[in-house]
């Protein structure tokens, strides 16, 4: 994974209080990272720093697409994603990514990667199980979707009067107690 300059947000230089930044995020950014998941992305995520003297509050929103394969039909479909995130970044002797809530930076460092935080952000905001909207709603003509109804196994009503004599016979035993 190769550090991209415009992730690399500088807050040595920044005065206390808020700071918004926006990032574009497209397939390009997922393939620096080796997912192969995403046919396409289309994400804006808007983040937001608050300087405090001591620490770093980062305020992560996204909001877009992402192209995925449905799970049942396999038919390309552009999946809306949304989600939001909160770290802490504060300082201390040694650089510490352990917590998921907080980053702790050495001291005098000048900068904070946030790259990882935005592609662990999008990914987790896709369902597991992914399923076109048009599945959902009766619209979609695949052929897939045609041979599942085909081979789907056939339900069965068989109706409980047509006992074993033999059955009702030891069943009686019970009820004449």
């Amino acid at each position: 994974m190769k550090v991209n300059k415009e992730f690399l947000i500088q807050f040595a230089g920044l005065k206390q209080g808020k700071h918004q930044f926006e990032f574009e995020i497209g397939k390009a950014f997922f393939d620096d990272f080796n997912f192969e998941e995403f046919n396409d992305v289309n994400v804006k995520v808007n983040l937001v720093l608050e300087k405090k003297s001591t620490m770093l509050e980062l305020t992560f929103k996204h909001k877009g697409t992402v192209n995925v394969p449905c799970d049942l039909s396999n038919e390309d479909f552009d999946l809306p994603v949304k989600g939001k995130l909160n770290l802490i970044v504060k300082f201390g002797d040694e650089y510490n990514d352990e917590n998921e809530e907080m980053l702790v930076l050495p001291h005098g460092e000048y900068q904070v990667d946030v790259s990882q935080y935005i592609y662990e952000m999008i990914v987790l905001s896709v369902p597991s199980k992914r399923i076109h909207p048009g599945i959902k709603d009766g619209t979609l003509n695949a052929e897939i979707l045609d041979k599942l109804k085909e081979l789907a196994p056939k339900e069965e009503h068989k109706k409980e009067d047509n006992t074993d004599p033999r059955w009702d016979q030891l069943k009686k035993l019970l009820t004449d107690k």
